[in-house]
């Protein structure tokens, strides 16, 4: 009974040379750039707060911030299904 075939490191040398061509040749696809498209309701959101004066932004942002630590933060649950089906139900 032979153990050792001798074309056995043929193929396995084969074999890892087409991994290698596979791989090169992956490297030479040229990748994409990521990008970031803005809506306009977005921008006009952004506007908004921009135009608001900072200071009751930020106390807003730490009343916020104190009610999540504190775990006293709670959205009705009635309000967030409103704002789903309106979104959905935007033409």
């Amino acid at each position: 009974m032979r153990i050792n075939e001798p074309n056995r490191a043929g193929m396995i040398n084969a074999y890892n040379k087409t991994n290698k061509l596979q791989a090169s040749k992956e490297a030479k696809i040229k990748l994409g750039k990521d990008e970031v498209q803005i809506s306009s309701e977005a921008l006009e959101l952004l506007k908004q707060v921009e135009d608001a004066d900072p200071r009751v932004r930020k106390e807003k942002v730490n009343e916020l911030r104190q009610q999540i630590e504190n775990g006293t933060y709670h959205v009705p649950s009635d309000k967030i299904a409103e704002k789903f089906l309106s979104f959905w139900k935007k033409p």
